[in-house]
């Protein structure tokens, strides 16, 4: 363990909190995890893990902020808004974090495959989500096909599909792009495996955003509010009523829902990986 990376990760991580509150991206209790997760990841797993989690924060970032005034009405079955607080920073960087504490005292390149499809899908469902819910045409529920109003927790569009793709794909190139340069810097030397990544990615990321979608469909904890007689992902409305359970697993909520996603899409990615490898 290297103090010197630790203190690093905490100044940037820090640093990228603060940036996120000014943005309005991040609650005061996401900064707090944004902190803890971006040390362990920074610090643990070194400059490429951290700037992963970067290209992750920064592009479902600005997109949960694109066209918000046309997601507005349908955001509001969402258990959360834009601005993240420390149980979203979790779900989604938490898994990472803990790779990283595995990763600093077994460094095989197997749990870098998995961070990167844990990466891949936290930024495949945030790109689902948020280009999905544009989509021209209706989703459908992942489980039977029938049509349901945008928003609703385990509808899929085509649109939402080719964007968890895309969101993928990037974080997959930039891995690639990163342990590369690495490579050329003499500080890695994975270059032979860098060009799976995507492939990678993209697996973990497509598998890990449908898994949330199906249990979305199935198991999570969906509420109805009576006074706005809206279908919503939280026990409390934004409205600030009371609402009743309609379905689900009351608790399963969004943020365990983005978790077990993201295991999900970490275990397909680094069990392609050994495959291929080993």
């Amino acid at each position: 363990m290297n103090i010197e990376n630790l203190v690093l990760g905490v100044l940037l991580s820090a640093a990228i909190g603060a940036l996120g509150y000014w943005r309005r991206a991040l609650s005061l209790s996401g900064v707090i995890g944004a902190i803890l997760v971006g040390t362990l990841i920074f610090g643990l797993g070194g400059w490429i893990w951290g700037l992963l989690l970067i290209t992750f924060f920064i592009s479902s970032s600005w997109l949960s902020h694109y066209r918000r005034a046309d997601k507005e009405q349908a955001a509001e079955k969402f258990a959360k808004g834009s601005q993240r607080d420390i149980g979203q920073v979790l779900a989604n960087g938490g898994l990472g974090a803990i790779l990283a504490i595995v990763f600093a005292n077994n460094p095989d390149p197997v749990f870098f495959a998995a961070f990167v499809g844990v990466m891949g899908t936290v930024n495949a469902d945030t790109w689902a989500t948020e280009l999905g819910i544009l989509s021209r045409v209706p989703p459908r529920l992942i489980t039977t096909g029938q049509v349901v109003a945008p928003g609703t927790s385990g509808g899929v569009t085509r649109l939402g599909m080719w964007a968890s793709i895309a969101g993928a794909l990037l974080v997959g190139a930039m891995a690639t792009a990163l342990v590369q340069a690495a490579s050329l810097l003499a500080s890695q030397d994975w270059s032979m495996q860098a060009v799976l990544y995507p492939l990678l990615a993209v697996a973990g990321g497509l598998a890990g955003s449908l898994f949330d979608s199906l249990l979305g469909a199935t198991v999570q904890g969906i509420y109805y509010c009576e006074h706005c007689a809206k279908e919503t992902e939280n026990a409390i409305h934004r409205c600030g009523h009371t609402t009743r359970l309609v379905r689900g697993w009351r608790w399963l909520n969004n943020d365990l829902v983005n978790f077990s996603a993201s295991l999900l899409g970490g275990l397909v990615a680094s069990l392609l990986a050994w495959i291929v490898w080993r």
